[in-house]
């Protein structure tokens, strides 16, 4: 071969390796880690901001890495075939073809992508600087190439322009599905970082301690007797009712009564309780968790009562309430632990009817649909559209529900087996959802409301 051969087999190599550019480029641009590469950016990687800054611009950017690879693949192509057709002949074509297909397959698409894709971060940095100057080269001719896209797009009726990246909330539940390490951390991390996103979608019907579980004390009562109903309760927050326990007039906080007969020498008697308690503040049902939160940290508060559209109260909600959706139960020295779900051996859970739904999702990683129903009372009555005996079966969702307990018109207990899939060896500690309940010794219980699907202690 002459030398103007050599020099078109050099062409075709340099042609090559810049085809692996570009499909390594492709790849590691799109695959990177666009937290990751925030958070460097943030730190003053200005290397990570140029690549933050290209994919900002993706028409742009996969226009001209797209338009490079293509010119030189044809570009390798054409000179390939011309050499080979001197050398051999007409069957130059063939054998180019060949020979041209196997070379760009494995060393400038496969070979350079299958790095890319493993090591997308690092690869991403080191090609954005050459990359953002193809971008600027090449943009006349790619912002051209778009412009003739979207319109033949919009001549079929799909206009790119109202296309978005999607819901960034969606990204990051996808990427906490794929958190992955030892299971029983990485399980209570994945329930936290999902119970976070899920603050603005919860409503705090759905957690709020119900009304047949919140005892009130009789303001009407003489002052000894109330002492003595509030020190035999495990918490610092009390409501009080006059007359009717509907009518919820203040709550009083153990402190200040404490400080009160302190003051009078320990004598309770004469005391005016109602004076001493704070307004009470009600809130819609249908306040979501995320609103709730901003407004117990902007009022300093810890305690809300709920009502419906009618204005009949529904049960209590607190910070501690909230606070435990998102990392779990929180247990203190007051606690009373009521056992809630009983994992058996033979890996069905025997379940009391007021757990809640989303508290069995959280721990163990089931799906129960939690729309219709807050508690898993309220899913098999909701599923079964009718008060079901004892005894009776039910399957759906994959899971079967059998009646165990009923209490009038009430499940109490159930026993529950979930999908093969989903029976993983559990501890028997604190089940999830067990909750204190609201008020202990003789004070009054607050009638329960016809919306009540079983019972749930308080938080």
């Amino acid at each position: 071969m002459d030398l103007t051969m050599w020099m078109m087999v050099g062409a075709i190599l340099v042609l090559l390796i810049l085809s692996a550019f570009f499909s390594g480029s492709e790849t590691a641009l799109t695959a990177a880690s666009k937290a990751r590469l925030h958070s460097m950016a943030k730190e003053g990687d200005k290397r990570a901001a140029m690549v933050n800054e290209l994919r900002e611009q993706k028409d742009r950017l996969i226009g001209a890495i797209l338009l490079g690879n293509n010119l030189v693949n044809i570009l390798s192509s054409a000179l390939a075939t011309s050499l080979l057709i001197t050398l051999v002949g007409e069957a130059g074509v063939a054998v180019a073809t060949l020979a041209m297909t196997l070379l760009i397959l494995i060393f400038s698409e496969v070979l350079p992508k299958t790095y890319a894709l493993h090591y997308a971060d690092r690869a991403a940095l080191a090609v954005a600087p050459v990359v953002r100057m193809v971008v600027i080269v090449l943009s006349p001719i790619t912002m051209a190439i778009t412009a003739i896209v979207r319109g033949v797009l919009r001549l079929i009726g799909a206009d790119v322009r109202n296309v978005t990246v999607g819901d960034h909330a969606d990204e990051l539940r996808g990427v906490i599905e794929l958190h992955q390490g030892p299971e029983e951390e990485v399980r209570h991390e994945r329930a936290m970082l999902r119970s976070i996103l899920d603050l603005a979608d919860v409503e705090v019907l759905e957690i709020m301690t119900h009304r047949r579980n919140v005892i009130a004390i009789n303001v009407n009562q003489p002052a000894e007797q109330i002492v003595d109903e509030v020190l035999a309760c495990p918490f610092t927050r009390v409501p009080l009712y006059e007359d009717n326990p509907d009518n919820i007039v203040g709550l009083l906080h153990v402190k200040a009564l404490l400080r009160e007969v302190r003051a009078r020498g320990g004598d309770p008697s004469g005391i005016d309780v109602k004076a001493l308690a704070a307004k009470p503040w009600f809130i819609p049902d249908t306040t979501t968790l995320f609103d709730q939160l901003q407004q117990f940290r902007k009022r300093r508060e810890h305690f809300a009562l709920v009502v419906d559209e009618y204005g009949t109260i529904m049960g209590i909600v607190t910070l501690e309430d909230i606070l435990e959706e998102i990392v779990g139960e929180i247990s203190d020295e007051l606690d009373v632990h009521v056992a809630g779900v009983r994992p058996q051996p033979n890996g069905t859970y025997i379940i009391d009817g007021w757990v809640t739904l989303r508290d069995l999702n959280r721990e163990y990683e089931w799906n129960l649909p939690d729309e219709q129903a807050s508690t898993i009372a309220g899913l098999v009555l909701y599923e079964a559209r009718r008060i079901p005996e004892v005894g009776q079966s039910f399957s759906f969702y994959g899971f079967r529900f059998e009646i165990l307990r009923r209490q009038r018109n009430q499940i109490t207990a159930l026993r529950v087996t979930p999908p093969e899939h989903l029976r993983i060896s559990l501890p028997s500690v604190a089940a999830p959802g067990t909750r204190a309940a609201a008020m202990t010794g003789a004070a009054v219980q607050l009638p329960a409301g016809e919306r009540a699907e079983g019972p749930k202690p308080a938080a």
